[in-house]
């Protein structure tokens, strides 16, 4: 057999020397002459599995460690009798991590308590579920907008775009890039989105980058139609546009999903999947040696202090997201290379606090979070 692997995925070295050839490759370089003669590709958003790279190969399986799978050509595939799988849900707990870290930054910047805030989740799947429910042990109000689950499951829980639109002071998309169809996220926030908007709120984007127009997004900052943005994906990736970097408040190369653990879990998903559909034999594979930060404790001391500023402190010792805006603003022609060698980012479970002076029911909310309390 014979494997095309990314290699920039993490933990996979290893994992198929025994059954095969292995052949690491950066993701541009995946060509249709490298896969002709592969059995399968492991892979991320940047190979574009089409036609193009797979007529007249001998792949049978494409594994994207990712989340998103708008980068493989599932018709052809259906066609060509190729098997896919994603990663769904594997780096949904480090968009949370990213965007409470984001909120808190925000509201310490414009001065505002996220308690008693309403924010529009727009998409509520594997990553917007997750970050509603921290979204309400921080006392905000969450709006939950999801066409298709909503025609599934029924209208109780969920609301229309419109009033995301018109109630919310914060607005955060977790949408599939859909470019057709009635749930098309294409351009979803638009001119006339951002000309609609009635509480001048802030906007985050961690999905995809053309879920947001480029051009509607500076004229609504320029505008003061929008409080403030955070954008981690950005059309036209990896030369993002330059005055929209220069306008945001926070921005971050595509790194929202890049904890060390959501990396671990998409390469999990990617071997344990090709395993199945070639029966190796290692189903039950787990990656080896996930890196560890500096500091994995934390001392925290509570006494005359808000719960919000507490929280704020943990969060931002597991992940503060000034540091990856700080190095995109340094180095704006770095996309690529600020995703590719990325830091050791890890998420809540491995981080213990050591505390006094704190409430039962801030410990409580900080469990609920993630963290180990000691």
């Amino acid at each position: 057999m014979k494997f095309i692997i990314d290699d920039k995925i993490p933990y996979i070295r290893g994992a198929f020397e025994p059954f095969g050839d292995v052949v690491y490759l950066p993701g541009a370089k995946t060509t249709p002459e490298v896969v002709k003669d592969a059995d399968a590709i492991v892979t991320r958003t940047r190979t574009i599995c089409n036609e193009q790279l797979l007529k007249g190969s001998s792949v049978k399986f494409i594994a994207t460690a990712t989340i998103g799978y708008d980068h493989i050509d599932t018709e052809y595939c259906k066609q060509a009798g190729i098997e896919w799988t994603n990663a769904p849900g594997c780096n949904s707990k480090s968009v949370e991590q990213y965007v409470l870290s984001a909120l808190f930054v925000l509201a310490k910047k414009k001065g505002f308590e996220l308690e008693g805030k309403t924010i529009g989740i727009v998409g509520v799947g594997q990553v917007g579920s997750k970050v509603a429910r921290v979204c309400e042990l921080l006392g905000m109000e969450v709006l939950l907008n999801d066409p298709p689950r909503e025609r599934k499951e029924g209208p109780e829980q969920f609301v229309s775009f419109q009033q995301i639109i018109s109630k919310s002071d914060i607005i955060s998309f977790h949408v599939p890039l859909t470019m057709h169809g009635e749930d098309a996220t294409f351009h979803m926030a638009d001119t006339l989105f951002f000309n609609a908007l009635e509480r001048q709120p802030i906007i985050l984007n961690s999905c995809r980058g053309e879920v947001v127009d480029t051009f509607a997004a500076e004229t609504a900052i320029q505008r003061g139609q929008i409080s403030g943005s955070v954008l981690d994906c950005w059309e036209r990736e990896p030369n993002i546009d330059q005055n929209l970097l220069q306008l945001v408040d926070i921005a971050t190369p595509h790194i929202a999903g890049y904890s060390k653990d959501g990396k671990a879990n998409g390469t999990t998903m990617s071997v344990q999947a090709i395993s199945r559909f070639f029966k190796l034999g290692i189903d039950d594979w787990q990656p080896q040696g996930v890196d560890l930060p500096e500091q994995t404790i934390l001392q925290l001391d509570s006494l005359n202090r808000a719960e919000e500023e507490i929280l704020r402190e943990a969060v931002l010792f597991t992940y503060d997201i000034r540091e990856d805006d700080k190095r995109l603003r340094e180095n704006p022609d770095d996309f690529e290379t600020l995703r590719g060698d990325y830091p050791v980012r890890r998420e809540f479970p491995v981080f213990t606090i050591q505390h006094k002076h704190t409430s039962k029911e801030t410990l409580e909310k900080l469990k609920q979070i993630g963290f180990k309390i000691a």
